[in-house]
């Protein structure tokens, strides 16, 4: 279902559960660091989560049997927080969290750098943070999305890196994922128009090699097929008139 008008009871849930996340992720500031396992991550998240009065929006999901999702260095999303992932020095480790309050999801992720690692890890993560930021600058009601997707393509490419193109943005709302679903490239002029109102979570997925990719046995974790590294960074947004409003960044 895709929203295109504004809502007040939706936004000021998705506001209120917006600043739920964005303190999940200061608190992993805290927690993400050398020799923490994944699972130690995702039960943590659980229960910060719950203490807050909120739910975790991926457990349950599809059958998805965690709290979050983690992938470290050639894994680009939907990896699985097992117990033997470890963190080690100079990995490059994307944790992408959804939270469920008062009936609406919103959805974020960030990626974490372990210790000291390369500068082409760091050019790789700091492109795919401000590539977010410089897709949403264009949004505004009216606007294409198609618009958003050229910039950050644009953008992406000309730091030497590759938009993951087969993994989309999507709107977010009473449901985890729902229509339009949003390549993070594209065309000006092209896809859908967004209204004011709707709900959309941005996450453009970089790669340091080429774009494609593959699933693991696991059935969720989605890895480059070069197995070159991957970073990923995504906020949920709502349209203004004038704009967009970040919900997931207090």
């Amino acid at each position: 279902m895709v929203h295109t008008v504004a809502d007040s009871s939706k936004h000021k849930s998705m506001r209120e559960g917006g600043k739920i996340l964005s303190s999940v992720f200061d608190f992993l500031g805290g927690i993400v660091k050398e020799g923490v396992t994944a699972r130690y991550i995702d039960d943590h998240v659980k229960q910060f989560i719950e203490k807050h009065h909120a739910e975790p929006g991926f457990l349950g999901y599809q059958g998805y049997g965690y709290s979050t999702c983690i992938s470290k260095n050639d894994e680009i999303v939907h990896g699985i927080p097992y117990p033997d992932k470890v963190f080690f020095e100079g990995d490059c480790v994307s944790i992408d969290v959804g939270v469920r309050y008062k009936g609406y999801y919103v959805d974020a992720a960030r990626t974490f750098l372990i210790g000291r690692v390369s500068d082409a890890v760091r050019h790789l993560a700091a492109v795919t943070e401000q590539s977010f930021f410089v897709g949403i600058s264009v949004l505004k009601s009216g606007v294409r999305l198609g618009d958003m997707g050229y910039e950050m393509q644009t953008y992406i490419e000309s730091h030497g890196l590759t938009v993951v193109r087969d993994l989309y943005s999507h709107g977010v709302g009473r449901s985890l994922h729902e229509d339009p679903l949003i390549p993070n490239y594209g065309k000006k002029g092209s896809g859908v128009k967004v209204c004011r109102g709707m709900s959309l979570a941005i996450e453009p997925m970089v790669a340091m090699g080429g774009a494609d990719i593959e699933t693991l046995d696991d059935n969720w974790t989605i890895v480059t097929k070069d197995r070159q590294w991957a970073a990923h960074y995504e906020n949920t947004i709502i349209i203004t008139d004038n704009g967009v409003d970040v919900v997931t960044i207090a």
